[in-house]
């Protein structure tokens, strides 16, 4: 058993570190994917910027409301679109703020407010890089041993359970009468209980 769990203690803290080394790399790819759709939504967003600096000195919102108040139902739906454009764009700007922050805080901005489909396909095309830098050695160091930890703590509520289990078999079992014979201490209440009642007969 000893030998066991000092084998799976190894192999747990070394997978750990290795996965831990690689969470630098994903994020660093996902970063990249989130930096395309930011650039593709201000290319998007590019041509109302144009028409805005033609006949409102750059403000797009002059130019969002010139549209809502058409009565022309085109004309106004174009209206909803740049105002989700604009929205995208400050949206996307503020996920690639928050991902060139130190690592901790990138992963903590992930665990929050990640993307599903972006993650899904940051995942489908992801190429496992070890991040070799101090920030992700000490990263991957520090997975490695939260993991260890862990692992320690579910080993150790493992075997309290098996001593339980063990310690309630020995500690009694049914006569089939359904009274409890201790066995433990060296005695069997219900036969003792039955020899007596013979006794009296």
């Amino acid at each position: 058993m000893l030998f066991l769990r000092g084998l799976f203690d190894r192999l747990f803290v070394a997978v750990a570190v290795v996965a831990g080394g690689l969470v630098p790399g994903f994020i660093a790819q996902y970063r990249q994917r989130l930096g395309g759709r930011l650039d593709q939504a201000r290319l998007d967003l590019e041509p109302w910027q144009r028409i805005a600096d033609q006949f409102y000195q750059g403000d797009l919102n002059k130019l969002i409301q010139y549209h809502l108040s058409s009565k022309d139902a085109t004309f106004h739906a174009e209206g909803s679109v740049i105002q989700s454009l604009i929205v995208t764009v400050q949206r996307l700007q503020s996920a690639v703020d928050a991902l060139h922050s130190s690592l901790f805080h990138q992963l903590g901005y992930l665990t929050l407010h990640a993307d599903a489909g972006l993650v899904r396909a940051t995942v489908t095309d992801w190429v496992p890089t070890f991040a070799l830098s101090i920030e992700g050695v000490l990263f991957a160091l520090l997975f490695g041993v939260g993991v260890w930890l862990l692992f320690h703590l579910l080993w150790w509520l493992f075997a309290l359970s098996g001593r339980w289990l063990l310690g309630t078999v020995h500690h009694g079992y049914s006569d089939g009468a359904g009274h409890l014979v201790r066995t433990h201490h060296g005695f069997e209440e219900a036969g003792a209980n039955r020899s007596r009642r013979q006794t009296r007969k």
